[in-house]
C-alpha cells in the first residue's frame, strides 16, 4: 500500500509539474505558437526546475539578442566532450530558422518539458542541444501573412532575418552573426546527428510529415552507407508505427508524381550540406504547410522522439560509423566538388496523393490546377535518390593562405580549423592558380552576385610570405570543409560567393600613348614576345585588327603587370 501511494505521489507530482509548464500551444488547443519572449522565459524556468537541463547563452546575433541553447542529459552531466568519450549519441535540434515556420519550436518545448519530468522515457545514451529560436530578428518580426500558403498557426514570425537573409543559404559563407554562432554550437556539440525543423511549400498529398535527408553518396564514407541502409529506414518504421506515416521531401509541385521526384540537393550553404562538411547525418523534417499547425506540431513531436528512439537503439553502430568516416576523410586524397542525380538508378516508394484536376478560376476566370481531396490516391512512383560526384579536387598537402584575407581566417578559425602562423618571412615553392574564367550572376542571390564556371589554370612558383601567414596542413577533421571551401571551382566555394572579389579587378593600368613607347622598348629588348606578338596577330583577325588588345597582350606579359591580378590567393603546397 505505502509503494501504491508513493507511486500516486510521483505521478500526481509529474502531472502537477506538468501544468505548471503547459506551452502557449497547449493552452491555445493548438491555435498559436509561443513568441520569442515566452520560450525563452519557458526554457529559463524550466533549467531552473530540472537537474537535467541546461540552459546556456551563446554571442550575439544579428538581432542584438544572444542565440541560446538548452541542453539535456539524462544522467545531468553537459559536457559534450565527456559525451563523445562515454558513447553517447549527440543530437542537435534547430528550431525557427524561418520563424513563419514554427512547428519545432513548440514541438521542442514540450519533448524537452516531457523529458525532464520523466513523462517519456529518456535513454542514457543520447543527449539533445536544442537551439530554442535560431532566427530571432525574423521571430520578432511577426504577423499572420506572410504564410500564405499555411494552415496556422495565428500568428508567427518572417522568414528573413534581422539582415533579411534566408539564413538557410547562409551556413558556410556566414554573412550573419547567427551563422557564426551556429558554428560555434555545432563544433563545441560535434553532434552524431542534426536536425533541422521546417514546414513545406510545394505540392499537395496527404502526408503530414516528410522527411528531407542529407544526400546519402554526397555525405559518402560509412556514415552515409549507414544512414542510407539502416538509420534512415528505422525512421520511417517508428512514425509509421505512430500512426504518422513519412515520405521523403516531396520535390515536386506540379501534380504529377507518376513522373517520379529527385532528392533534394543539399550544398553546405543548406544546414544539412554544411553539417556533411564534418561527417554529421542531417535531416530537414518539412512538415505539410496545408495540414493544422497542431497536427504538424503533433507529427514533429512524434518524429523528434523516433530519433532519440532510433538513435538510443544505434548508439554504437552511430558512433562506429561516423568515426570510420571522421578517420577515412583524413586519409582521403580526392573529393567531388559537384553532385548531380544518376537518374540510371531509383527505387520505388508508395506515396499517398491526391488527383490533379482543372476547373475554372474564380480570379482570372482561366483554366487552373487544383489538388481533389476527394480522389486520394495510393502510388508507386520513382524515387531518385542515387547521386553521382564530378568536377574532383585533390587534396594538397597544406595550404598556405596570407593573413590580409582575415574574413576568411576568422571563418576557418570558427570552424575549427588547425592552422598556425608562419614564424618568419620566407619563400615557399607552391602551385598558383589563376583565375581564367568566370562567369557573374545578373541577380542578387543572398546578398551575393555568386561566381560560377570557374576556370583555372596552375603554375608552380616561389611566392614570398610574410610572418604571420596562415599554414594549414590536411589531415584532419576539417578536410573535407577545406577542400569544398578553398577549391575555386566548388559549388559553394569561398571564390563562388565572392570572398575573392577584389582580385578580379585590376589596380594599376596605363596610358597608351605612353605605353606605346614602354612597350616597344620590351619588345625589342625580349624577341621572343614579338614572335608570340606577331603569331597572335597572324591567328586572330580581330586580335590583329585592334591596338588596344595588342596593348594588353604585351603588358600582361611584362613585369610591369600586376602579379595579383587574377592569382587566386589561397596556395597550395602539393603532397
Amino acid at each position: 500500500m505505502k509503494r501504491l501511494l508513493t507511486l500516486l505521489g510521483f505521478f500526481a507530482l509529474i502531472t502537477a509539474r506538468a501544468q505548471e509548464f503547459q506551452t502557449v500551444f497547449e493552452k491555445t488547443k493548438g491555435e498559436e505558437t509561443v513568441t520569442y519572449d515566452q520560450c525563452i522565459t519557458y526554457y529559463k524556468k524550466l533549467d531552473a526546475a530540472y537537474p537535467t537541463v541546461s540552459f546556456k547563452t551563446f554571442g550575439l546575433t544579428d538581432a542584438g539578442y544572444p542565440l541560446q541553447l538548452v541542453l539535456f542529459s539524462k544522467d545531468k552531466s553537459f559536457d559534450p566532450q565527456q559525451w563523445h568519450r562515454q558513447g553517447k549519441v549527440v543530437i542537435m535540434i534547430n528550431n525557427g530558422i524561418h520563424p513563419g515556420e514554427p512547428d519545432g519550436i513548440d514541438a521542442s518545448m514540450m519533448l524537452l518539458r516531457d523529458l525532464a519530468s520523466g513523462k517519456i522515457q529518456a535513454p542514457a545514451n543520447v543527449v539533445l542541444g536544442v537551439i530554442p529560436v535560431y532566427n530571432i530578428g525574423g521571430s520578432l518580426n511577426r504577423t499572420s501573412f506572410s504564410r500564405v500558403n499555411q494552415d496556422g498557426p495565428k500568428s508567427y514570425g518572417f522568414r528573413g532575418s534581422a539582415q533579411n537573409l534566408d539564413l538557410n543559404r547562409d551556413f558556410i559563407k556566414s554573412d550573419s552573426r547567427e551563422a557564426k554562432e551556429f558554428a560555434t554550437i555545432f563544433h563545441w556539440l560535434n553532434p552524431d546527428i542534426l536536425i533541422d525543423n521546417h514546414v513545406s511549400d510545394g505540392a499537395d498529398y496527404q502526408y503530414t510529415m516528410t522527411l528531407l535527408t542529407t544526400q546519402h553518396n554526397k555525405l559518402g564514407g560509412a556514415i552515409g552507407n549507414y544512414l542510407h541502409d539502416v538509420f534512415e529506414p528505422l525512421l520511417y518504421k517508428g512514425m509509421t508505427a505512430k500512426q504518422w506515416p513519412m515520405t521523403p521531401y516531396v520535390n515536386f509541385e506540379d501534380g504529377n508524381p507518376e513522373r517520379g521526384w529527385t532528392a533534394f540537393y543539399d550544398p553546405p550553404r543548406y544546414s544539412s550540406g554544411y553539417a556533411a562538411l564534418f561527417q554529421t547525418m542531417s535531416f530537414m523534417p518539412e512538415t505539410h504547410m496545408l495540414k493544422p499547425f497542431k497536427a504538424r506540431v503533433e507529427a514533429t513531436y512524434a518524429l523528434m522522439q523516433t530519433f532519440i528512439e532510433s538513435a538510443s537503439g544505434e548508439a554504437k553502430a552511430i558512433k562506429a560509423a561516423r568515426e570510420a568516416s571522421i578517420a577515412a576523410v583524413k586519409e582521403q586524397d580526392r573529393f567531388y566538388l559537384s553532385y548531380k542525380p544518376d537518374t540510371s538508378r531509383y527505387s520505388k516508394i508508395s506515396f499517398m496523393g491526391y488527383e490533379a484536376g482543372r476547373k475554372k478560376s474564380d480570379v482570372t476566370g482561366m483554366d487552373r490546377m487544383f489538388y481533389d481531396h476527394s480522389k486520394p490516391f495510393t502510388k508507386e512512383v520513382k524515387f531518385y535518390n542515387q547521386f553521382a560526384g564530378y568536377n574532383e579536387s585533390v587534396k594538397p598537402a597544406a595550404y598556405i593562405i596570407p593573413q590580409g584575407w582575415h574574413e576568411l581566417t576568422t571563418l576557418l578559425q570558427v570552424n575549427h580549423v588547425l592552422m598556425q602562423r608562419l614564424a618568419r618571412d620566407t619563400e615557399i615553392t607552391v602551385t598558383v592558380y589563376r583565375i581564367e574564367d568566370y562567369k557573374t550572376a545578373t541577380r542578387a542571390y543572398e546578398k551575393h552576385y555568386r561566381q560560377s564556371n570557374t576556370k583555372v589554370s596552375s603554375s608552380l612558383q616561389k611566392i614570398p610570405f610574410r610572418k604571420g601567414d596562415y599554414l594549414i596542413y590536411t589531415g584532419q577533421h576539417a578536410d573535407r570543409f577545406l577542400v569544398e571551401t578553398l577549391d575555386p571551382a566548388g559549388d559553394d566555394g569561398y571564390f563562388t560567393w565572392n570572398f575573392f572579389d577584389a582580385i578580379l579587378q585590376q589596380k594599376e593600368g596605363y596610358s597608351n600613348y605612353r605605353w606605346e613607347d614602354v612597350a616597344a622598348a620590351w619588345l625589342n629588348s625580349h624577341p621572343e614576345l614579338r614572335t608570340e606578338l606577331e603569331e597572335k596577330k597572324k591567328a586572330d583577325a580581330k586580335f590583329a585588327a585592334s591596338a588596344s588588345a595588342q596593348l594588353d597582350f604585351v603588358y600582361k606579359r611584362s613585369p610591369y603587370y600586376e602579379p595579383a591580378h587574377m592569382r587566386y590567393p589561397v596556395y597550395r603546397i602539393e603532397k
